[in-house]
């Protein structure tokens, strides 16, 4: 077991990061205290820490993980055990039409993070990646922390990169570090420009569903309060140096998850999903779409106890249910907070 009394975690306002920190605190006593370093960027949004807020062990601080002198700083003051890295930039189609900051935040971001960890060596790194990075898979297979990286958009190419700094900062200088692969998250809170919540806000609104070709393109999908449990089992017994990968065992096609989300959208609201379905648009497909991610979690099963427990039908009626209740700005932000 870790040394994990105090935790410094990057990108904690943001949709993942969020979920993981309230996940902390549900752990009651045992709870670690909790640093939060945020820039506060367009998808970042304080409203989902409300109910930690004013927690004795949780202190915000805005600040960019660039900044590799505050990085120092707070490592030091805050006597940091281990550092969660989430912040990063993580659209596709943002990352089509702009590389430029992914490579800001994703590679230099997770460099300055890495030499501020330098200087306090007895701090352990865990870096938060992403199933991308090893491209796409055909009809069969599923990728594992042996799969060789083959990103296809300039998001993976950021990220697989940063993956490469971890490892090469691990090996060249004896850092502790922990890596993990994740397939699509979703859950209360995301921000509207991923495919679940943009679907459930465009339903509601009885706006066009964009579906990207055919929606043939398959996808895994984890719930995030699963995917912060599974974090949580890494930063304790995950060992040094060692890639963990964790997927929802959730395979469906865009195209399927969106009827079945429309089903849940029905249901819920009492009208007809019919008229739902005639809602669905296929717009032209993006360039280097992957076809099919899935990940085999035999590893972190069998080190760590991991699974996913929610099932995504489940999953699926809390998210729409939250989106629901939860009231959207014009710029896309969030003013509800999450359970």
């Amino acid at each position: 077991m870790r040394k994990l009394d105090r935790i410094l975690v990057t990108g904690g306002a943001g949709f993942i990061g969020s979920a993981f920190i309230r996940f902390l605190f549900r752990l009651s006593d045992s709870a670690p205290h909790v640093v939060n370093l945020d820039v506060l960027t367009y998808s970042a949004n304080l409203e989902l820490l409300k109910a930690v807020d004013h927690h004795p062990r949780y202190r915000f601080i805005q600040g960019d993980i660039n900044d590799q002198t505050l990085i120092e700083s707070i490592l030091a003051e805050e006597e940091i055990d281990a550092v969660v890295h989430f912040a990063a930039q993580t659209h596709v189609d943002r990352s089509i039409a702009s590389a430029a900051p992914f490579i800001e935040t994703n590679v230099k971001g997770t460099m300055a993070l890495l030499e501020a960890v330098r200087q306090f060596p007895e701090v352990h790194f865990h870096h938060v990646s992403t199933d991308e990075v090893y491209g796409a898979l055909g009809e069969s297979g599923a990728f594992n922390e042996q799969s060789p990286y083959r990103p296809n958009s300039p998001y993976a190419a950021s990220k697989a990169a940063s993956d490469h700094l971890v490892r090469a900062y691990a090996n060249t200088y004896n850092l502790s570090t922990t890596i993990s692969h994740c397939s699509n998250n979703y859950g209360p809170g995301q921000y509207p420009e991923k495919l679940i919540p943009l679907m459930i806000l465009a339903a509601l609104a009885k706006k066009p569903l964009p579906v990207y070709g055919r929606g043939h393109h398959v996808r895994d999908w984890l719930y995030v309060d699963d995917h912060a449990e599974g974090l949580w089992r890494i930063l304790c017994r995950g060992q040094r140096h060692q890639t963990y990968d964790m997927g929802g065992l959730t395979e469906r096609s865009n195209l399927d998850l969106i009827r079945h989300l429309l089903e849940i959208i029905a249901d819920e609201t009492h009208r007809d999903v019919r008229d739902l379905n005639a809602l669905v648009r296929f717009v032209e497909d993006r360039p280097g779409h992957d076809y099919r991610y899935a990940i085999d979690i035999s590893k972190i099963k069998r080190e760590l106890g991991w699974e996913p427990k929610i099932e995504i039908q489940d999953g699926l009626r809390k998210t729409v249910r939250w989106y629901l209740k939860a009231q959207v700005s014009s710029s896309g932000a969030l003013t509800s907070s999450p359970p």
